[in-house]
C-alpha cells in the first residue's frame, strides 16, 4: 500500500525483489513520479511538509448527501482544495502527506550524515545520498559511467550468445531486463528457498500499450519510438541509425508482450507455478544458454526451479532464432541508458520525464532532486537508513499500541469466520487453523541487515547504484537452498505502506505507517479503527481473498476450502467482480472514452478493502464495549460509528492526473480512492445505519456484495 511516490527506476528494482514481481499483496502502490537533475533547488532547504489530522472535519463536504455519495461527503473539501501539485501525479490526504513528512525526516537525517556522519553506518549511507546529491560530477562524467556495458553490447556479435552478454552486464550490476531471475520460496513447501524465473523486457507500463489498437495507445507507440530515437542520439548515434534502433526496440518489445501473460492472469498463483527440471528447461528455450547465464551471475547449484512462464521463454527463444544480432544490440543499449536516464546528465534525464513523465503520467514538473535522493538511499540501505530513523521516529508506545490494535482484529477476524453463512465446518476449522498462524511483523526488523560488504564512493552515483545492485544480487541468490528467514521484511521502515505475504502468512507493518492520519494512540477508538484498524484489516483479509486464500496457514500453495466453499467463494468473489467493473477510473473526456476499472485485476485489493472494513468495525464495537462506551458517543458532532467510517473514508481522499488514472486502472491492482471508499462502504450495511440512509439508496443497495 504505497502512495509514495518513487523513481521508475526505483519502481522497477521492487518489481524485480522476486522472481514473479507478485510475492504479496500490499495496501497500495508507487507512482511513478520523475525526478529533476538541475540541481537548482539544491542551494535551499526543503520546507518541513503540513502535519496530518488523524480527522479532519474541514475536509467534509456538507452539501453532499453521504448516502448518495459518501466520498464526496468525507472528501469533497479536501479535493476541492488540493489539486495535485505540479511534481506528482497522483495527490492523497494520507499517502502522499504522510509520505511528504517521511521523506523530509528522512532528508534531515541523509543530510545530517552526508556532512557530518557519527557512525561508518551514517558515513556510507551519508556518501551514497552525497554521490545522488553531485550533480555537477553527474554532469562532468556524461555517458562515460556506462562505457562498460555499452562497449560490452557494442562487441555483442551472436544472439546464441545472449546468455553471455545479459550475464556479463548483471554481473558489472548493469540491468539486463529481458526476464527476471532470482529466489523464491517454493509455492508449495514454503520452508524452501528455489531458484525461479519470470517474463519482463518491457519498457512500457503494460503489455496492451503494445498490443492494443486503440488510438491512444497507438500514439503512445508513435511518441515512444520518437523517445527512443532521441535517447538513442543523446548516447552519441547518428539520427539514422538512432531511428534504426527505435524500430528494433519496438518490435521485439512488441513480441515480448505478445509472449507475455496478462497481469489478471498473473494474479493467479497456479498459473505461475511450473517445476522444470534443468534440462527440461534447456529444451523449452535451446538457444538461450542458461548454464552460462547463471554461472555468470553466480549463483549456487540446482536441479529444479520454478518457470513461471512458459510460454514467454518459448518466444524469447523464437527471438533469438528470427531476430538479427543489431535488433538486439539496440535493445540492450536502449535497456541500458532507459533504466541508467535518472543518473545521467540533464539532457538525458529531460527526455525521460518528458516521456514517462509528462506523457504517460501528466506530471508537469520534474520532483525535487533531494526527494529523489532520499528515495534511492532508501532503497539502496534502506535498513541501514531505518535503524536510525526508527529511533527518532518510532517510539516503544506506538508498537505497543499497535500490537493490541492487532490482536484485536485477529479477534474479530476470527468471530467473522466463525458466523460466515456460507461456509462449511471443515473449510472454517482450516480457516481458523491458518489464522492462528498468523505472524504479525511491526515497526522494523528484528535482526538489520549487514551492509558492510557493499561499497559507496561520494563521487560515484551510477557505481554506487551498479554496486547496490550487485549487492542485492547476491544478497538474494545467498538464499538459494537455504531456510526461510521469518524475521525479513520487504519494505523498508520509513516507508507509507504495509503488506501481507501468503508464502510466510505475515502481515507486515512498517514503522512509516504507523503514523497519523493513520495511526494516533492519542485520538478516539473511532478514528483510530476507521484508519490503521482496517489497515490491519485489510491485510489480514489478503489472506482469505482470491489469491491468499488458495495458501494454506504455512504458506503452501494447497486447497484447503471444500469444492462446494470454493463454488459459494467463487460466486462471492464474482459479485465484486461486477460491481467494481462498473465503476470509472477515469470519465470520457475530449475524444477519450471513459476508462473503466478491471474488477478482476482488482479483485483481491476490493476484498482486502470490504473484508478490513467489516472486521475493523467489529474490533471497534468490541473495544468501546470493554471501555463502557457507546457506538452512538458523539465527539465533535458526530457518533464513535460515523467518524469511523469518516477516518476511513478520508485515507483516500486524492486527487490524479487523467493519464495517471488510465495507466492505473490497466497496472495498478488497487481501486481509486472513490471506489475503495464507496465500494466498500455499500457493501457494509453498518454505514447505512451510522448516517441513517434509506435502503435502496446508492450507499445502502438492496443487494450487495460480501466475501468476508
Amino acid at each position: 500500500m504505497t502512495s509514495q511516490l518513487l523513481s521508475h527506476r526505483r519502481v522497477r528494482s521492487l518489481l524485480a525483489a522476486s522472481a514473479v514481481g507478485l510475492a504479496s499483496f500490499v495496501l497500495a502502490v508507487p507512482g511513478q513520479a520523475q525526478y529533476s537533475l538541475t540541481g537548482a533547488e539544491d542551494a535551499t532547504s526543503p520546507k518541513p511538509p503540513q502535519s496530518v489530522k488523524s480527522l479532519d472535519l474541514s475536509a467534509i463536504d456538507k452539501s453532499a448527501d453521504p448516502c448518495t455519495d459518501f466520498y464526496q461527503y468525507a472528501c469533497g473539501n479536501w479535493i476541492k482544495d488540493n489539486p495535485v501539485p505540479a511534481d506528482q501525479t497522483r495527490w492523497a490526504r494520507s499517502f502522499s502527506l504522510l509520505g511528504e513528512r517521511n521523506r523530509y525526516l528522512l532528508w534531515q537525517e541523509l543530510d545530517a550524515a552526508a556532512k557530518d556522519p557519527k557512525t561508518p553506518l551514517q558515513k556510507k549511507y551519508g556518501d551514497y545520498y552525497a554521490a545522488c546529491m553531485n550533480t555537477a560530477a553527474i554532469d562532468s562524467k556524461g555517458i562515460k559511467p556506462l562505457d562498460p556495458a555499452l562497449l560490452a553490447i557494442a562487441a555483442f556479435s551472436d544472439p546464441k550468445k545472449l546468455a553471455d552478454l545479459m550475464g556479463a552486464l548483471l554481473d558489472n550490476g548493469t540491468p539486463a531486463p529481458l526476464f527476471r531471475f532470482g529466489v523464491e520460496q517454493d509455492a508449495k513447501d514454503s520452508s524452501k528457498q528455489i531458484a525461479g524465473t519470470s517474463q519482463g523486457g518491457l519498457s512500457l507500463p503494460d503489455r496492451d500499450y503494445y498490443l492494443s489498437d486503440a488510438k491512444r495507445f497507438q500514439e503512445i507507440r508513435e511518441k515512444y519510438v520518437a523517445h527512443i530515437t532521441k535517447m538513442m542520439e543523446l548516447a552519441g548515434d547518428s539520427p539514422d541509425l538512432a531511428a534504426k534502433e527505435a524500430a528494433s526496440v519496438l518490435r521485439l518489445e512488441t513480441a515480448l508482450a505478445k509472449g507475455s501473460m496478462s497481469r489478471t492472469e498473473m494474479r493467479q498463483p497456479e498459473n505461475r507455478y511450473h517445476i522444470y527440471t534443468v534440462a527440461e528447461l534447456d529444451k523449452l528455450s535451446p538457444d538461450f544458454d542458461w548454464a552460462s547465464y547463471w554461472k555468470s551471475i553466480h549463483v549456487g547449484h540446482f536441479d529444479t526451479l520454478n518457470v513461471a512462464t512458459p510460454e514467454f521463454f518459448k518466444t524469447v527463444n523464437t527471438l533469438i532464432e528470427t531476430e538479427p544480432v543489431d535488433a538486439w544490440k539496440a535493445y540492450f543499449r536502449w535497456q541500458t541508458i532507459h533504466t541508467a536516464a535518472t543518473d545521467l546528465p540533464k539532457p538525458f534525464f529531460d527526455e525521460n520525464f518528458a516521456f514517462f513523465g509528462k506523457e504517460l503520467a501528466g506530471q508537469k514538473e520534474p520532483t525535487p532532486r533531494w526527494k529523489q535522493c532520499a528515495a534511492a538511499t532508501d532503497s539502496a540501505l534502506g535498513e541501514a537508513v531505518g535503524q536510525d530513523w526508527v529511533k527518532e521516529h518510532f517510539p516503544p508506545a506506538a508498537k505497543a499500541s499497535m500490537d493490541k490494535l492487532v490482536a484485536a482484529l485477529e479477534k474479530s477476524l476470527g468471530d467473522d469466520l466463525k458466523t460466515l453463512p456460507w461456509m462449511s465446518e471443515d473449510t472454517r476449522k482450516a480457516a481458523e487453523e491458518k489464522l492462528s498462524l498468523f505472524r504479525n511483523k511491526i515497526g522494523y526488523p528484528e535482526k538489520w541487515r549487514d551492509y558492510s560488504a557493499l561499497e559507496v564512493k561520494r563521487d560515484d552515483l551510477v557505481g554506487d547504484v551498479h554496486r547496490a545492485a550487485i549487492f542485492r544480487r547476491n544478497y538474494e541468490l545467498a538464499k538459494l537452498g537455504k531456510p526461510v528467514d521469518e524475521r525479513e521484511w520487504g519494505m523498508t521502515p520509513p516507508t507509507v505502506n504495509a503488506y501481507y505475504s501468503p508464502s510466510m502468512n505475515d502481515i507486515n507493518f512498517p514503522a512509516g505507517i504507523l503514523q497519523p492520519p493513520f495511526f494516533d494512540f492519542t485520538t478516539d477508538p473511532g478514528v483510530n479503527f476507521g484508519g490503521i484498524g482496517v489497515v490491519i484489516g485489510h491485510e489480514m483479509t489478503h489472506g482469505f481473498d482470491d489469491q491468499g486464500s488458495k495458501y494454506d496457514g504455512h504458506g503452501n500453495l494447497r486447497e484447503w476450502q471444500t469444492a462446494e466453499d470454493r463454488k459459494n467463494f467463487t460466486e462471492r468473489t464474482d459479485c465484486e467482480v461486477t460491481e467494481y467493473n462498473g465503476f470509472d477510473a477515469s470519465p470520457a473526456h475530449d475524444d477519450l472514452p471513459a476508462q473503466k476499472l478491471n474488477g478482476k485485476l482488482t479483485l483481491g485489493e476490493n476484498t482486502a478493502d470490504n473484508g478490513g472494513l467489516r472486521i475493523a468495525y467489529m474490533a471497534l464495537l468490541d473495544t468501546l464495549a470493554a471501555e463502557h462506551k457507546s457506538i452512538e458517543d458523539k465527539i465533535d458532532g458526530y457518533t464513535e460509528s460515523q467518524r469511523f467510517f469518516l477516518s476511513f473514508g478520508q485515507i483516500w481522499c486524492q486527487n490524479q492526473t487523467d493519464q495517471s488514472a488510465r495507466q492505473s486502472a490497466l497496472t495498478d491492482p488497487h481501486s481509486p480512492g472513490r471506489w475503495r471508499t464507496n465500494g466498500s462502504v455499500q457493501n457494509f450495511e453498518e454505514f447505512g445505519k451510522a448516517f441513517g440512509c434509506k435502503k435502496g439508496q446508492p450507499m445502502y443497495p438492496a443487494h450487495s456484495c460480501r466475501v468476508w
